[in-house]
């Protein structure tokens, strides 16, 4: 990157270059993540180094605003602890009386999940508990019983907040997909990752442009709604990036939920045979197919995969070399592929 573009992305606070790069001021003497939210300071007085190692030996300090010394987008120790309750917990039910007496401010907690989630807290403990109830109905529990077994004090909020997220009510007997969601924090920025019972069916940065897209996607092919709660493959799956990025994982071994077509998910296999540290052209795909005129049709293939990292599309590069469109963004690709040692 030229030092003109990378002064861009602090001006536009732009996620997608989290990571890449550190911005040291001279006036100051600080140094901060490209999203720092502090008033920008003019290019003379600018210098970027690759990482905070580099920043500190340069003799910079964090900021104190972005905090480039914690990993990004990180979620706070207050809300991380709330959430690991409700996740044992989906039945609780906590207030705003709760919370003041815990010493947290209920607005603070509101604006980040709704910046971070889209949606209230009280909606997010809602959700848990739908997604509660649901999985005891679907095993044949009474639809009242468990209104009240999961925390709701009436049977008519229980059934307007089913109906509301299942678009039917508790009675009926449309069978509903349980899609899983999480969001966590990579040195990249951070992601979601979703996965259904079957496996993982989502990972991606929580900038990627197509996000919405892919999740109505999922919603409509396996008849889902997508609902916070407790799934083995999020474990699993969460666990195995963490040592990616560590450096001490290579290949993954959770399993994968992929609904598509029968070219994409063959695309998506192939992809899956790229070895780390290794690349291959679009071509060169299309070889591997044995289908060497699909050119185009394994690049849009490659496009639509959900599921960043471990299903390697960053693996994939032009015939000539340079690298070609990545959904999480192209310096995001170079990252992960410098870090492969590709």
């Amino acid at each position: 990157m030229t030092f003109e573009q990378k002064y861009q992305a602090i001006l536009e606070k732009d996620s997608s270059f989290e990571g890449l790069f550190i911005t040291a001021v001279k006036t100051t003497g600080i140094f901060c993540r490209p999203t720092c939210t502090a008033r920008k300071p003019k290019k003379e007085n600018v210098e970027f180094y690759e990482n905070i190692h580099e920043a500190i030996l340069n003799g910079y300090r964090p900021c104190k605003v972005c905090k480039p010394l914690e990993p990004a987008e990180t979620m706070p120790d207050y809300i991380k602890d709330i959430v690991s309750e409700l996740h044992q917990k989906p039945f609780e039910k906590i207030k705003d009386y709760d919370l003041v007496q815990r010493g947290i401010e209920p607005n603070r907690i509101r604006r980040w999940f709704k910046r971070h989630y889209n949606m209230t807290f009280q909606a997010y403990q809602r959700m848990l508990r739908i997604n509660l109830a649901y999985k005891k109905i679907a095993g044949g529990g009474r639809v009242t019983d468990t209104a009240y077994d999961v925390g709701f004090e009436s049977l008519s909020g229980f059934n307007a907040s089913y109906q509301n997220i299942f678009g039917s009510p508790a009675t009926g007997n449309e069978q509903k997909t349980i899609i899983n969601i999480v969001r966590f924090t990579t040195p990249l920025g951070p992601m979601f990752a979703c996965a259904t019972e079957k496996g993982l069916c989502l990972l991606e940065f929580t900038d990627r442009r197509m996000l919405e897209t892919e999740l109505k996607d999922l919603v409509k092919r396996l008849n889902a709604v997508i609902l916070p709660g407790k799934n083995k493959h999020l474990d699993k799956a969460l666990e195995q990036i963490n040592e990616y990025f560590k450096g001490t994982r290579q290949n993954f071994s959770v399993p994968l939920h992929t609904p598509g077509t029968d070219f994409q998910n063959k695309v998506w296999e192939t992809l899956q045979t790229i070895p780390y540290g290794e690349t291959l052209s679009y071509e060169a795909m299309a070889i591997k197919m044995d289908n060497p005129k699909a050119v185009r049709a394994v690049g849009t293939a490659n496009g639509a995969n959900r599921i960043a990292i471990i299903i390697p599309c960053h693996r994939v590069i032009g015939k000539d070399g340079n690298l070609t469109g990545y959904g999480g963004g192209l310096e995001r690709k170079k990252w992960l592929l410098d870090h492969e040692g590709a």
